[in-house]
């Protein structure tokens, strides 16, 4: 049985850092792409960063780049956000979710949420200024 479960979000002023984990089981890291996605209240579900854990290769969000950094750590099955310089728009509800039919990583960037297989039941992150 595949789950992702993430953790690590709470409260933090703008200007902070939060690191969120997202432990997935029943996967093969070696197939599968991970992706972050957030979602505020009365907005569409918006996708964060992504990771090939096979290659390391990532993607950025244009909001986030240049303040979060994605990486996984494959002996633990487990995928990072690093989420540093945090903004109050930064605040929502985020998501792993993992897919196996991926070509690129970039490709991932335009994926909709629809396509991807396994989400986890998410962690509030809420920044204020």
């Amino acid at each position: 049985e595949v789950s992702l479960v993430e953790s690590g979000g709470g409260l933090v002023q703008a200007g902070g850092s939060l690191r969120l984990s997202c432990v997935a089981s029943g996967l093969n890291f070696d197939v599968y792409a991970i992706a972050w996605f957030r979602q505020a209240p009365g907005k569409e579900r918006e996708g964060v960063s992504g990771i090939s854990p096979s290659d390391g290769s990532t993607y950025y969000g244009d909001s986030v780049k240049g303040r979060f950094t994605i990486s996984s750590d494959n002996a633990k099955n487990t995928v990072y956000l690093q989420m540093n310089s945090l903004k109050p728009e930064d605040t929502a509800v985020y998501f792993c979710a993992a897919v196996t039919d991926w070509t690129t990583v970039e490709s991932l960037e335009t994926m909709p949420p629809y396509e991807f297989e396994y989400w986890g039941q998410g962690t509030q992150v809420s920044v204020s200024s």
